[in-house]
């Protein structure tokens, strides 16, 4: 996996074409090669979108999906309390849509009986990969034994993973950090240890839990942990740019999960596909960011109204209707978060950012969508 050429035929999955697209350079296409397997779930390009809490929910996903590059999706992260216990606000987290597969959901906890519980809920959901969270650094999560603080402790992690293999065909895998602090860099002995419990795949982010998102992700860490392994290992980290995610996969892993850098720029995994394939990257104009926007809006107002049976995915003990809650607010704080990310680096990004955390209704925010996108 660590020459150019796999890359490009591992990213060779040809890609929707947007009207601004280059022509390929010539002479620069390589041979294709098998694209990566996940236990016996095959991917037809080695990136895809990594698990952010509050961000990366199925209409998100779809989105980035339909843009072409995205091997794999991972839902936010779900309680596994939550999944067991049929708590309605949790399930939602794991819902998903047949355009996103194959799909992860992925769960955090820190108890092995219910975590294997969990898993056959996810199972029973027809997710294609059930994934553990040992990676995230928030309070909340690892102070009551989940997240990273499972880094500490890798026989309890592999443990985990042991009960969640037994209980479930589907695949199960597990994201990592580096490890805790710089005293206590253990993942590649915890990716081992998971690898022998039944693990199919592993994701290292190459920052320590104490690291949090500052600082680098230590990339050369991650080829190592690749080198140790015969599982698939994918990487996650900094990745920001397309060039990024081609420079990651000649480094080591057999594939890179962007978090990131893909809320910045839905188009980076389709960009980084144009780059491998030998075509210049495609080129995304302040208006197509625009309508990704209205899009996203669209896609949220429309959440379970008037969808087909099986559209959406739902755990079994949850009711074909979620809870009310109030609609328009619940958008218009979802494109604020979003816009955190997606519109820093552009001119007047600032004060669009201010308005739109000031804006009350939908009608507001597609109005101050088009005066800064669509101008």
């Amino acid at each position: 996996m660590s020459t150019a050429a796999t890359v490009a035929g591992q990213l060779d999955a040809p890609p929707r074409v947007g009207a601004g697209q280059a022509a390929a350079p010539a002479g620069t296409h390589t041979r294709p090669t098998p694209p990566p397997k996940i236990g016996k779930v095959s991917l037809d390009a080695p990136v895809g979108v990594a698990p952010m809490a509050g961000m990366t929910d199925t209409a998100f996903r779809r989105l980035v999906k339909r843009q072409g590059g995205c091997g794999l999706v991972v839902t936010e992260m779900v309680s596994s309390e939550g999944l067991v216990r049929g708590i309605d606000r949790t399930l939602e987290f794991a819902e998903y849509t047949e355009e996103e597969r194959p799909v992860s959901i992925q769960i955090f906890g820190g108890d092995p009986a219910r975590m294997a519980e969990a898993a056959r809920v996810v199972e029973g959901m027809g997710a294609d990969i059930v994934d553990i969270n040992m990676g995230c650094p928030v309070p909340k999560i690892s102070k009551h034994g989940a997240g990273c603080t499972l880094m500490r402790d890798p026989r309890h992690a592999a443990a985990i993973v042991g009960a969640m293999a037994r209980a479930v065909s589907i695949p199960v895998t597990g994201k990592m950090r580096a490890g805790w602090n710089d005293d206590e860099i253990n993942a590649p002995v915890l990716a081992r240890m998971v690898e022998e419990a039944g693990a199919a795949a592993v994701t290292v982010h190459g920052r320590t839990a104490k690291q949090a998102y500052t600082g680098s992700s230590d990339w050369s860490l991650i080829a190592h942990v690749a080198d140790q392994i015969s599982i698939p290992v994918f990487g996650s980290g900094d990745c920001v740019e397309p060039e990024h995610v081609i420079d990651r996969l000649r480094v080591g892993p057999e594939g890179v999960l962007v978090g990131r850098g893909v809320l910045r720029n839905p188009w980076i995994l389709a960009q980084a596909a144009d780059l491998a394939a030998g075509r210049a990257p495609r080129v995304v104009t302040m208006r197509d960011r625009g309508q990704f926007l209205l899009e996203y809006i669209e896609l949220l107002l429309n959440e379970r109204v008037n969808e087909a049976d099986g559209f959406r995915h739902v755990a079994p003990t949850m009711g074909a209707s979620a809870p009310a809650r109030g609609r328009e607010r619940w958008v218009v704080n979802k494109l604020r978060a979003l816009n955190a990310w997606y519109s820093k680096g552009y001119e007047g990004g600032s004060q669009f950012r201010t308005s739109i955390n000031h804006a009350e209704s939908i009608a507001h925010v597609r109005e101050l969508i088009d005066d800064f996108f669509m101008r």
